[in-house]
């Protein structure tokens, strides 16, 4: 018995300590990061170039979600709360988790599986190919070339590809209340409008902001830090894909309870 609770300590000692040294890391490279964005804003048209590669062309994506986020939570509330509470409420209950969970947290998660494998990957084979030493042989600094744009990209765009996202949810809400349900457009907006909140815009869009960064974050890290070749390359999407969807459940809930 003392040895398994001897094995158990030192395997949770050691997952502990490499956690550690990994926020660590983590941190400084973030701090790295911040100290290149005042040279990297000069060359604002890499910024716009990540925008468009990170924020643009995921917009289907996250308009087919949303479609289907606000059809499926229409329905939800309607089966849930049918015989307890009226329908003018339906498009309160529908905005409320549309804006503070759903919207942000859902394309949150779509952009992690599209954009932080897609920055993973990418730094990742500029890594193994040596094209990243390539730029430090050349006086260039790969943190202003390579991670801030990204960086700021992903902050900016995320808010603005949610912005999107409510608003597809809520009208495809909308679409659902009228035509499946019996619901006119005059109702659901009226209980839109009974529980809305500009603190409900504030808390998505700051999770949406939050959520940003740590897709960039996670993806530019793992990513720029492979090795091991082909294989590498696969691990290190694969682990800042993970890393990506687990933070973003974690500052979901401190945002949640810091801000409300």
């Amino acid at each position: 018995m003392r040895i398994v609770f001897n094995d158990l300590a030192d395997a949770l000692g050691t997952a502990t300590r490499e956690s550690v040294e990994q926020l660590g890391s983590i941190a400084l490279f973030f701090w790295r990061i911040i100290q290149a964005i005042p040279s990297c804003l000069k060359r604002f048209h890499l910024i716009v170039e990540q925008m468009m590669l990170l924020g643009v062309t995921s917009i289907p994506i996250v308009l087919l979600t949303s479609v289907f986020v606000g059809a499926v939570s229409a329905w939800q509330v309607q089966y849930l709360f049918a015989d307890a509470v009226p329908l003018t409420y339906l498009g309160a209950a529908v905005g409320k988790a549309v804006f503070t969970e759903l919207g942000p947290v859902l394309t949150a998660l779509v952009i992690t599986g599209r954009v932080g494998a897609k920055l993973a990957a990418e730094l990742g084979t500029m890594r193994v190919t040596e094209q990243v030493d390539a730029m430090t042989c050349l006086s260039l600094d790969p943190y202003c070339y390579l991670l801030a744009p990204r960086m700021i990209a992903g902050v900016l765009m995320l808010p603005v590809l949610t912005i999107f996202s409510a608003f597809f949810a809520i009208v495809s809400a909308q679409l659902i209340s009228q035509f499946a349900l019996g619901l006119s457009s005059a109702i659901f907006f009226q209980g839109l409008k009974l529980l809305f909140k500009v603190q409900d815009v504030v808390v998505c869009l700051v999770k949406a902001t939050v959520f940003g960064g740590v897709i960039a974050l996670s993806g530019c890290y793992y990513g720029f830090l492979t090795h091991g070749g082909a294989v590498g390359v696969g691990n290190s999407t694969k682990r800042a894909v993970v890393a990506a969807m687990v933070l973003i459940l974690i500052s979901n809930m401190i945002v949640v309870n810091i801000i409300l």
